[in-house]
């Protein structure tokens, strides 16, 4: 199997857009198999995500729960 990569920011109509200078490479009568990789948040958006995560889990939290802290 032969890999070609490229980024494109177009998508329309729910269709991903495959740059000009790509397509002729992709031209055949073989089937593909597509990989879509989406950037994943960078770290302040993580960070704000897993804070509000811990904030919400612990409103759950109540004091009597704290003997299963004790060892």
């Amino acid at each position: 199997m032969k890999a070609v990569e490229f980024t494109t920011r177009w998508i329309k109509n729910q269709q991903i857009l495959i740059p000009a200078e790509m397509q002729s490479r992709l031209k055949t009568d073989k089937d593909v198999r597509v990989i879509v990789l989406i950037k994943e948040p960078d770290a302040y958006e993580d960070l704000t995500f897993q804070q509000t995560a811990q904030e919400q889990f612990l409103k759950g939290y109540s004091d009597s729960d704290s003997v299963y802290n004790n060892n």
